[in-house]
């Protein structure tokens, strides 16, 4: 497969898709609620409709995992990742950082990615092997060196139970030890300001696939390193993930045991 083509393909979609998002940022938004807080509206589903009749149309044959409609053709070799409108809370309060984020993988191996930061509509794309962009600049992480120097992202889920607990603790600790932690509300976004130098390290509990499938690719692909919070191999499937420039990755370990 045409790796270059695959990404356009991407860009495409989520570039349509930003323009359904940012139009609707013009008119009242309506929000149903899928659980206590957790948000969705009419421009989600929009969006995740154009993304994934633009993907089976190039692709047939490829397999979706998508936020609001969930599966088809799970065991594809090529899988979709979308979540159509990362940051869903933040678009409804007009808050401005929320994402499209799309990414691809083959045999479970992210190969493609793109996350449009919206409202600034900042393009970030990846392809395996082929370093990380910005708008078409090359971008990389950070050189912070010491954890005092850094500043760091963070997330919290919309389940209140045990693992935002820890959450809350490693909040407070980071806080304690570094230049500020900010919670931003949209992964997407969060992982992108880490591949661009922006923050230093994230963490997060309670991701789901969409969040991260485009974004750890980005990050990936300008230098940083990601792990689970033990340090052990991430997977897209797992509740947990940290992610740094690579240089302090074993000083938040550290603190996070």
């Amino acid at each position: 497969m045409n790796l270059h083509h695959t990404l356009d393909v991407a860009v495409n979609a989520a570039q349509k898709a930003a323009d359904v998002i940012l139009t609707a940022l013009n008119i009242p938004r309506i929000a149903y609620y899928k659980g206590k807080t957790d948000l969705v509206t009419k421009t989600d589903k929009e969006s995740e409709q154009l993304i994934c009749g633009i993907i089976h149309e190039k692709f047939p044959d490829h397999g979706i995992l998508a936020e609001e409609s969930g599966s088809s053709l799970p065991d594809a070799e090529y899988q979709w990742i979308i979540d159509p409108l990362d940051g869903t809370t933040n678009f409804v309060h007009n808050y401005p950082s929320f994402a499209v984020s799309i990414g691809v993988h083959q045999n479970n191996e992210p190969i493609a990615g793109c996350v449009i930061e919206l409202p600034a509509n900042h393009v970030y794309t990846a392809l395996k092997g082929e370093g990380a962009f910005c708008d078409d600049n090359n971008i990389s992480v950070s050189t912070i060196k010491e954890l005092e120097k850094s500043l760091l992202v963070t997330g919290f889920g919309y389940q209140h139970g045990e693992r935002w607990e820890r959450n809350m603790v490693l909040f407070k600790r980071f806080t304690d030890i570094c230049q500020g932690v900010r919670r931003l509300g949209a992964a997407a976004v969060d992982l992108c300001h880490m591949a661009s130098g922006k923050v230093d390290g994230f963490w997060e509990f309670d991701l789901h696939p969409w969040d991260s499938a485009a974004g750890i690719l980005i990050v990936s692909e300008a230098g940083g390193k990601i792990s689970k919070m033990d340090g052990s191999e991430y997977s897209i499937y797992d509740k947990e993930i940290l992610v740094s420039n690579g240089l302090l990755h074993d000083q938040m370990i550290k603190e996070m045991i």
